[in-house]
């Protein structure tokens, strides 16, 4: 999405064309395209439709930053959303009249809940009007970064929450994406700086706080190895019957039978 809708803002002459940028939203699309090649449930059919569905909004998209921005047109957010939004809504509507209303009855309406319904398309529309506000701001290619970092968040929801299985080349993936989104935010001079103050804070704060800083290096550790030992567990990489546990209480035990013989 985010070359997309680059290129599409080019073409479309919305922006200017820069190496610096393509460079820059390449390297996290490289890391989208990673954890795609790492997904454990790739559906061909799936991503076929999800690729249509990517050029339409990118050229959706970047027309919504030429209403806001163009000097020909230069709309307030809320008037460019009075304008585009019933072409959505006719669109939807026949989409829904060929391949869902005639298999719906009123039961599944209220099967799902008229108050369900009324609060989703709520939020729709403020998800709408904050799109809108967002991309008069910045501009359609910030939006498109933002969804990357969303569906990073989804992943690590999904993870924690509901235990979806993640492989190690996923979470690959999503971290150079990640990655990616802090180096366009910020450039190397401001990573650089940041770097540099992040370091002396963390020493001056090991002066102050030794051993909590101790306990802080430990947890971070423990919790690492945890989520990545989840997520290879879920990705099917080990074997069913594999039980680490044996293995490691025998560890356990050998070193604390060495500590306590040291003591003796």
């Amino acid at each position: 999405m985010p070359i997309a809708v680059l290129l599409t803002s080019w073409t479309m002459r919305v922006s200017e064309p820069s190496l610096k940028t393509l460079g820059n939203v390449s390297l996290i699309v490289v890391g989208v395209i990673i954890a795609s090649f790492g997904e454990i449930k790739f559906v061909l059919t799936g991503f076929l439709f999800q690729c249509g569905g990517i050029v339409f909004e990118a050229i959706r998209l970047v027309m919504v930053q030429r209403l806001l921005s163009a000097a020909e047109f230069k709309m307030d957010p809320l008037v460019s959303l009075y304008y585009f939004a019933p072409a959505c809504a006719i669109m939807n509507g026949i989409t829904a009249l060929i391949l869902e209303v005639p298999k719906m009855t009123l039961m599944d309406i209220e099967r799902v809940g008229y108050f369900t319904l009324f609060t989703n398309a709520m939020i729709a529309f403020l998800l709408n009007v904050s799109v809108v506000f967002l991309i008069g701001k910045t501009s359609s290619l910030v939006m498109t970064l933002s969804g990357v970092l969303k569906d990073i968040l989804l992943v690590l929801c999904s993870m924690t929450i509901f235990g979806d299985p993640v492989s190690p080349l996923q979470a690959f993936g999503y971290s150079v994406a990640l990655c990616g989104l802090v180096y366009y935010k910020l450039g190397a001079d401001k990573l650089k700086e940041y770097v540099g103050n992040g370091q002396r804070s963390w020493a001056d704060y090991g002066v102050r706080h030794p051993a909590l800083r101790r306990v802080l290096v430990i947890g971070m550790v423990l919790v690492t190895v945890f989520v990545l030992l989840g997520g290879i567990t879920f990705s099917g990489a080990l074997p069913p019957g594999y039980d680490p546990t044996p293995y490691a209480k025998g560890k356990i035990d050998e070193v604390l039978g060495k500590t306590g013989s040291q003591g003796m």
